[in-house]
C-alpha cells in the first residue's frame, strides 16, 4: 500500500510512535475522519510561538508538508484561527500537537510519508 492509501488515523497513529521514538512529546488535540481526514502539525516551539503544517499532495502524487503560518512562528492564537478556518472548511481535520523548542518536524523524514 503505498502512503498516499494510507488511512488518516493511520498516518497519526504511525506519527504519535515517530515522534515517541525520538523522545519528543507529541499528543493528538482533535480527530478526524479515520480514513480521508486532513493532517495538519501544531509544532509548539515552547517560547518562540507556534507552527502550522499541513500534509499536501505534490504534482507528482508524492506527500509534503507545508506551512499554513509563514516562515516565522506565530502566536498560539494565531495557529489556532488557522486550524479553525481549516475546521470550517473540512470538519474532518487531525491536529497533531508536537512540542520542540528547535521548531522541528519529527515526522519531515518518516518512511511512512
Amino acid at each position: 500500500m503505498s502512503a498516499s492509501r494510507l488511512k488518516s488515523k493511520l498516518l497519526v497513529q504511525a506519527g504519535l510512535r515517530q515522534c515517541m521514538a525520538l523522545g519528543i512529546m507529541a499528543t493528538v488535540v482533535r480527530s478526524g475522519d479515520d480514513d480521508a481526514g486532513a493532517v495538519y502539525l501544531k509544532i509548539n516551539r515552547l517560547g518562540p510561538g507556534f507552527t502550522i503544517l499541513a500534509l499536501a499532495r505534490e504534482l507528482d502524487g508524492g506527500l509534503s508538508w507545508r506551512s499554513r503560518t509563514g516562515d516565522e512562528p506565530v502566536s498560539e492564537e494565531e495557529a489556532d484561527a488557522v486550524l479553525e478556518k481549516e475546521r470550517r472548511i473540512d470538519p474532518d481535520i487531525w491536529v497533531l500537537e508536537i512540542e520542540d523548542r528547535e521548531g522541528r518536524n519529527p515526522l519531515e523524514d518518516a518512511l511512512f510519508f
